[in-house]
């Protein structure tokens, strides 16, 4: 096995053990702060985050331009190449976080407007959102070597001091909940977890990289000999924009345009969302640099049969995600927190429409990262001006709806088309008629099977499920045939599972005489 699927696999089980307890932790914890905190008192941390969300655009993509230049040094083990760029890193970061500390204080000025008719008064706005800046504030100035882990495929080392101080939290925010309710302790140790994991992990990079040197003025010095660090930031700044504006503004947009409650309600549906979101990217994430690797050695065979690897295993989660919260999203949301809880069908719709161009998109995103290709500025801005333009006319009419159709207008013509197009163009110099034919029967597949989902959801689970124990129940008599169903018809008919599945002959051997 190659040092660069070693540590892919270290970083995808890692990130899949702290996944499921986080997990856990995340849907009890919810159920827990809405019934001890309010759901005005969630709803105002979420649109707090959104805001300093916003702030968080002036990182202006450079810790996406930073990793792209440290792969080839750690490849090569040039720790002199590798501390000049760190050092670049240190010195920017550290004007990033002055920068969003000072803006944050500004923003914080107009609170009393924004949030002039919240029940809870504003002192405790103001703490909740100073106790957010420090923290992200922190990140910058201290926890930018976090980068460089990333970028060495040591992604796990990441997850593994960052996600057990986050569990912690939880369950020490659950207990001061649960006997205090009191919103400034849930805040505060917020806060001082921060800080207890910078400390921690800091301590853990000095041991695992004694030879890291980092020097800010000469860091300074150094941008004049990296003019491609900057040029490549301008390029990815924009799309760091229009990635705010898509997929981190629902909450300051459903604030303005229709409730804060409403943000609470529509955050729950979104932790379901997110935490799918965040078990793909372990998947993703923790190949990122590997394919950073891949195609830097330049075997075009190898990076196009990968390629398709990837795009199986991502329609097969794709197909898993979308199939079983199709089906299941709703009743559970009645189990979990009720039937006050409950948003549209068409918005759920909407939110699953949005999650499959999200999820279905990530392949071809990644190679065009790996590859540096940041250049299609006019797209980001196509999408970002789509966004605005739909939302502001949609939303004030149709609320949530009109937010959801923004982000799905604007995003979908440019992922699905001319992504692809761009990345085969430029990046990997071949037809992007390769890329259709190849991609049509993975759209087949994923339709007929969503055809099957939304029947088997009307006709069968909404009149049947009305328990926890019941969705288990539909989960196993149902969902898991169906799933098995969908990747034998992707192993059948397209290569890219069959490349994956010939990785392990045994199985590849059985599903072969089967045909």
């Amino acid at each position: 096995m190659s040092n660069r699927v070693h540590r892919s696999i270290m970083n995808i089980k890692v990130g899949m053990f702290f996944y499921f307890i986080s997990l856990f932790l995340a849907f009890y914890s919810r159920k827990i702060f809405l019934d001890c905190l309010g759901a005005e008192f969630i709803g105002l941390t979420g649109a707090l985050s959104n805001i300093l969300s916003f702030l968080n655009v002036a990182e202006l993509g450079i810790g996406t331009s930073i990793t792209y230049f440290l792969y080839k040094p750690l490849q090569e083990d040039n720790h002199q190449k590798i501390n000049e760029i760190m050092s670049m890193l240190a010195y920017l970061y550290r004007q990033i976080g002055i920068l969003i500390g000072v803006g944050g204080i500004v923003v914080s000025l107009f609170f009393p407007l924004m949030f002039n008719e919240s029940s809870m008064g504003l002192f405790i706005v103001y703490f909740a959102f100073y106790s957010f800046l420090a923290s992200s504030v922190a990140g910058y100035v201290i926890n930018y070597r976090q980068l460089l882990v990333s970028a060495n495929q040591k992604q796990y080392v990441v997850n593994a001091y960052f996600q057990t101080i986050a569990i912690v939290q939880s369950i020490v925010q659950i207990l001061l909940a649960w006997y205090y309710q009191n919103l400034y302790l849930w805040v505060l140790v917020g806060l001082i977890f921060t800080v207890i994991g910078c400390v921690v992990f800091n301590w853990r990079i000095a041991k695992v990289y004694p030879w890291l040197k980092i020097d800010l003025k000469q860091g300074k010095k150094l941008l004049k000999e990296y003019p491609e660090v900057l040029r490549k930031t301008r390029q990815i700044f924009i799309q760091k924009v229009k990635d705010f504006v898509l997929y981190r503004s629902d909450q300051i947009l459903i604030f303005a345009f229709v409730s804060l409650k409403m943000v609470a309600y529509y955050d729950s549906y979104m932790i379901i969302i997110n935490k799918i979101n965040y078990l793909v990217n372990i998947l993703s994430n923790g190949m990122n640099a590997g394919i950073g690797n891949l195609i830097a050695e330049g075997n075009e065979k190898n990076t196009m049969k990968v390629f398709w690897e990837l795009t199986a295993i991502r329609f097969i989660i794709v197909g898993i995600v979308i199939y079983s919260l199709l089906m299941f999203i709703q009743p559970f949301m009645i189990c979990w927190l009720g039937n006050e809880y409950l948003l549209s069908d068409f918005i759920v719709y909407l939110l699953l429409f949005n999650l499959f161009i999200m999820l279905s998109r990530g392949v071809v995103e990644m190679y065009i990262g790996a590859s540096g290709l940041f250049s299609d500025v006019w797209a980001t801005w196509t999408e970002l001006f789509l966004n605005l333009g739909v939302t502001l006319a949609l939303a004030p009419h149709l609320g949530i709806s009109g937010i959801l159709i923004g982000k799905i207008v604007s995003v979908f013509f440019i992922a699905m088309f001319w992504k692809p197009y761009f990345l085969f163009s430029k990046g990997l110099k071949q037809s992007v008629k390769g890329y259709w034919k190849g991609m049509t029967r993975y759209y087949a597949i994923f339709i007929v099977f969503l055809g099957i989902s939304l029947l088997l959801k009307e006709l069968v689970i909404m009149p049947s499920v009305d328990s926890f124990l019941s969705l288990v129940i539909y989960g196993l008599i149902i969902y898991a045939p169906l799933v098995l169903l969908y990747f034998l018809c992707m192993f059948y008919f397209t290569d890219g599972m069959k490349y994956f599945i010939a990785r392990k002959p045994a199985i590849y051997n059985k599903l072969k005489l089967r045909k």
